[in-house]
């Protein structure tokens, strides 16, 4: 008599595929990255990375390599996930993740780069970021003069700009994402606003760019 042959075990399924956590709302996959769902973190990279990449560049400027700061906000989102209480709020979490992060890596930069302008210290090799900038040398040159602005301003004033007048944010919006009251980022950005114009007014490379947003009535 021939022994029975051993049963065949089918291999578990993921809980849930990539195609059905990517039609998924953010409430549903914030619930499959706190239960740690196979696939879940990376839909969560698909989903978010692009507005967190864009953030960063943005608020740090050209000469930074934001891959290493994006996925830092990444790691720190995996891990404090769990702690979310409404999971409908998910990109909300990421965006404040992103914007404690950034502050974060702002005060460190800055300061490093003050330092390398008084030490009259030259970037070695052209960042990434830059050569995505158009050839043309005047934008290159005003893109430049902008950041070097955004260096004088302290990191949270600094935040609440880029959020409302880069990313067009609305002003409650910048409010939570920097976790203050709205009559405080509006005092934060008010302040960012009235430097940045009275420096970049002296620029003729921004002068130009001033003069448009007070004609259209930007406050």
């Amino acid at each position: 008599m021939s022994s029975p042959k051993p049963a065949v075990i089918a291999p578990v399924p993921p809980l849930a595929s990539i195609s059905v956590l990517s039609a998924a709302d953010d409430g549903t996959l914030a619930r499959a990255l706190g239960d740690e769902e196979p696939n879940a973190q990376r839909v969560a990279w698909d989903r978010f990375s692009p507005m967190v990449r864009g953030i960063v560049r943005r608020s740090l400027g050209p000469e930074f390599d934001a891959e290493g700061v994006v996925q830092e906000v990444f790691l720190c989102l995996f891990q404090k996930v769990s702690t979310l209480r409404e999971p409908n709020a998910l990109r909300g979490f990421v965006m404040s993740i992103t914007v404690l992060t950034v502050r974060t890596t702002l005060r460190t930069e800055i300061r490093r780069r003050r330092l390398r302008r008084w030490l009259g210290v030259q970037q070695e090799t052209e960042p990434k970021s830059l050569r995505l900038v158009p050839e043309d040398m005047d934008s290159r040159e005003a893109l430049t003069r902008f950041y070097e602005i955004l260096d004088k301003i302290n990191a949270r004033d600094r935040m609440a700009f880029v959020l409302r007048f880069v990313e067009g944010m609305g002003v409650a919006e910048v409010a939570s994402a920097l976790d203050v009251s709205v009559p405080t980022v509006r005092r934060c950005f008010t302040r960012a606003w009235e430097r940045f114009t009275l420096l970049a007014g002296r620029d003729p490379f921004l002068a130009d760019y001033v003069a448009a947003h007070r004609e259209r009535g930007d406050s």
